[in-house]
């Protein structure tokens, strides 16, 4: 087998770095020299910018800490590549070949969400059209579940674990003072609600669940959300809101427009959603006359290492090691997708999909999994959620804290191509 190479793209999670334990394992055991590291994605590899992992997980405890460390340990990256019939792109791609054949690569994987898979695509396209022999695949990651034919994508479990386990902890704590009290918990997910619907893990028989939960698939009206807030509100004093970043007016604006904030835009055209809570804190506590307050969960969903789920972490493993088994059949432009064959007792696998089937595509809550009002999850959902959080990976603590293994300075200053 030649050699490997593996880069990390797009907003990272807790268990993205599993998937690259998955990869660069199963390269190892399939005859790879060297696996490389791109740093900070194709963007980095642009510029020259990688590592040979073999000089950084030289025992099974690097691998063990290297799973249960959140975030990407690579460095990661947003950055677009050129559309292939744009008469700029054939410098770029023409760079990104040769680079790869000097390292003798025969197989280019990356782990990411559906910018990543857009840059897979055209990777593969080009290689096709200039008959190359490389293969490429696609590594499926991202807490938002926006990827299509997969069940569900690596990073989202454990999200979504965090999401409910930090929700049943807010509505404990907005119960203690038996005042009226609106609190509006404001979570990840740009057009699509999968990790807001996770708020709904938070009920059960200790726990009576958030009061409203808002997705972007449903349009949102300002005026109608006041409003039920305040029926809520005549029934019991404190209640506790999920909301979503990215809830839309009818007109397509987002909500956290509405707002005073500034709002970035990346190189794919996503603007960067917040104050969406604040927001709608501050107009509910002027509409309604009650005390508010807002939480951003923000990064901490994607990063918080410590709740991941083991069947997150074992099926972003599994998915990084299918990778490499298809590309060593002669695979290239698809990505592994996980398949679910039950939910009692809970059982998966994986397939192969074109990368054209998800690139730049999103898939939604189906509506049918939300109630009639649109304020709650069906039961629907919960079976679909509940086993995707089941089990713990204990992380290793070293004087009370979790240790994580990662890239430092010295290492960044060798990244260039003549390591030394």
């Amino acid at each position: 087998m030649k050699n490997a190479i593996v880069g990390q793209s797009g907003g990272p999670t807790a268990v993205i770095n599993s998937s690259l334990a998955g990869v660069y394992e199963a390269a190892r055991q399939r005859g790879a020299e060297h696996v490389y590291g791109m740093l900070h994605g194709i963007e980095g590899f642009l510029d020259d910018r990688y590592i040979d992992l073999n000089n950084y997980f030289k025992t099974s405890l690097d691998i063990e800490l290297l799973k249960r460390t959140p975030s990407s340990f690579l460095g990661s990256c947003r950055y677009k590549l050129p559309e292939l019939d744009d008469p700029k792109a054939a410098p770029v791609y023409e760079k990104i070949m040769k680079s790869l054949e000097a390292l003798n690569i025969g197989s280019f994987f990356y782990i990411g969400g559906n910018d990543s898979m857009d840059t897979i695509n055209k990777l593969a396209l080009y290689g096709e059209k200039t008959g190359s022999e490389i293969r490429f695949i696609g590594v499926p990651k991202t807490i938002d579940n926006d990827l299509c034919v997969t069940d569900h994508t690596p990073g989202y479990g454990s999200a979504a674990k965090y999401i409910g386990v930090v929700m049943k902890e807010i509505i404990r704590d907005a119960t203690v003072y038996g005042t009226n009290y609106v609190t509006i918990v404001e979570i990840m997910g740009r057009n699509a609600g999968w990790l807001t619907a996770a708020s709904a893990l938070a009920k059960g028989e200790d726990c009576e669940g958030v009061d409203m939960i808002c997705l972007p698939e449903v349009p949102f009206n300002v005026e109608r959300f006041v409003e039920k807030v305040r029926r809520l509100q005549a029934k019991k004093p404190s209640i506790v809101i999920a909301v979503s970043e990215g809830v839309k007016l009818e007109d397509g604006r987002y909500v956290c427009e509405l707002s005073d904030d500034v709002h970035a835009v990346d190189a794919f055209g996503h603007k960067a959603l917040t104050g969406t809570a604040r927001f709608l804190a501050n107009t509910v506590a002027r509409e309604i006359r009650t005390k508010t307050r807002s939480i951003e969960l923000s990064t901490l969903q994607r990063c918080a290492g410590h709740l991941a789920s083991r069947t997150d972490i074992t099926e972003a493993y599994q998915v990084g090691g299918a990778a490499v088994k298809a590309a060593s059949e002669g695979h290239t432009g698809e990505m592994v997708a996980l398949k679910r064959i039950s939910n009692a007792p809970y059982q998966c696998t994986t397939e192969l999909h074109p990368i054209s089937e998800v690139a730049n595509l999103e898939k939604k809550v189906p509506l049918s999994w939300v109630n009639e009002d649109h304020t709650q999850m069906r039961k629907e959902f919960i079976d679909y959620a509940m086993p995707l959080i089941q089990a713990e990976l204990t992380p290793i603590y070293v004087s009370g804290l979790p240790h994580h293994i990662y890239l430092n300075e010295q290492d960044l200053k060798c990244s260039m191509h003549k390591e030394g």
